[in-house]
């Protein structure tokens, strides 16, 4: 689809299909404020910075950032065109989140070993029961 200004558009459902998500999710994006489509009567068209939107907020959303988070740098983008000011936020919560994961990590490593300390003591009364030792 294109609009008059030769500039590509999208409908919702295309938009859907291209990133595998559902136009309700769209639509929730909408509502919160992070895309801003225009619109033809009843419906919705997305313009190119729709998609692009579209595309770092499910990019964000996988490496964790809230949508609050995303929707702050959104803001930080439309209303400053100081790069740099976006870039250093961009760090400090990727800095953040790494910190949040590597916390997770080790909390699962270590539930890993209690796992495996516990599958160790099951196994060992098992082979002693089918010796016939009686524990």
């Amino acid at each position: 689809m294109t609009d008059h200004n030769d500039e590509p558009t999208y409908t919702i459902g295309e938009l859907a299909r291209e990133f595998d998500v559902t136009p309700r999710t769209i639509r929730f994006y909408e509502e919160q404020g992070l895309l801003s489509p225009k619109r033809t009567g009843q419906n919705r068209v997305y313009c190119n910075k729709d998609r692009v939107r579209l595309k770092l907020i499910l990019r964000g959303k996988r490496l964790g950032f809230s949508l609050a988070e995303v929707k702050s740098l959104f803001e930080m983008y439309d209303t400053n065109s100081n790069s740099a000011v976006q870039l250093e936020a961009m760090l400090e919560l990727t800095e953040q989140k790494r910190a949040v994961l590597n916390q997770q990590l080790e909390d699962i490593r270590m539930l890993m070993r209690e796992l495996d300390d516990v599958e160790a003591r099951c196994q060992e009364e098992l082979a002693d029961i089918k010796r016939g030792k009686i524990v």
